[in-house]
């Protein structure tokens, strides 16, 4: 018999049905981790990596929930940007604490732009949030994507003697080469649009996605994690993001923030170790600030 268990629930967010799955140590813990879904995907996540996470966790002392919100999985409603799950995340946290006995707060574990939703999520007001853990999280712009595409394939491409070789034996066209580099170079240089005002008075805060981002985790004083993949291009943007945002730097730079890098990891860390190195640090980084026993 093991150790841990997995239940399935179901509980209501403004009159849709949601669901999650909750793999819990048969001892009570006070501390739980929620994982965020990235967008469009279930609970499950690619390759089953919340499944594994969920487990790991549980079987080491650590309540973990992962759940689908509106419109996605087995939830009812239509489907919302990652930017509208406030109310799903808030209805997760009630529904976590009231089916695991003891347990009085969670960490909020998100990958991609399930970790954006996490940033944007106001924990800064909820006292049930103990901390935060994001994995390449999504800070896309189109100036952004432009710089990193130009910075780290174009530049390895045009330094590259066999992207010479092809061109010049015909095996690659001049016109759409080229075409693509000044549509990327124009976009690097157009700087972010601002939203409209319709669009801005939805938002809290006017300004692109990183900034918001960086402004809901500037609120809160609770520790953070940041895990990077080293072969992922969103996980490149945001390091390009945090080099030239004051605000970034300034969130990056606290005590209780810990930044991890994963060097041969893809953006969902798919490879072989990859997944059970990401569960592994989050079980350390858990036991670290005091949300875990050994």
């Amino acid at each position: 018999m093991s150790d841990w268990h997995d239940s399935a629930l179901m509980f209501e967010c403004a009159g849709e049905s949601l669901v999650g799955i909750v793999s819990a140590p048969h001892a009570p813990a006070e501390v739980g981790v929620l994982v965020v879904v990235g967008g469009p995907q279930y609970r499950a996540g690619s390759h089953r990596q919340f499944v594994l996470l969920a487990r790991y966790l549980a079987a080491r002392g650590i309540p973990c929930m992962r759940f689908d919100y509106r419109g996605m999985g087995d939830a009812t409603g239509p489907a919302s940007s990652f930017e509208a799950v406030d109310d799903d995340i808030d209805a997760a946290i009630g529904a976590f604490l009231k089916a695991q006995p003891g347990l009085r707060q969670v960490v909020l574990w998100g990958l991609c732009d399930g970790a954006s939703a996490v940033c944007l999520y106001p924990a800064a007001a909820d006292r049930r949030v103990a901390g935060s853990v994001l994995l390449n999280p999504w800070v896309h712009t189109e100036a952004g994507k432009a710089k990193v595409f130009l910075k780290y394939y174009y530049l390895q491409r045009l330094t590259d003697p066999a992207f010479w070789k092809k061109l010049l034996g015909g095996q690659v066209s001049l016109l759409s080469s080229f075409g693509s580099l000044f549509s990327l170079l124009r976009a690097a240089g157009g700087g972010d649009k601002r939203p409209s005002a319709p669009a801005a008075a939805k938002v809290e805060d006017a300004g692109n996605l990183p900034e918001r981002m960086a402004k809901g985790l500037s609120r809160r004083t609770n520790p953070l994690a940041v895990f990077l993949s080293g072969r992922d291009y969103v996980a490149r943007e945001f390091e390009q993001v945090q080099a030239s945002s004051a605000d970034w730097r300034a969130v990056l730079g606290r005590k209780d923030v810990d930044v991890q890098h994963f060097p041969y990891a893809d953006h969902t860390f798919s490879g072989v170790g990859e997944s059970d190195a990401v569960a592994e640090a989050t079980f350390k980084w858990l036991l670290a600030n005091g949300f875990a026993k050994a």
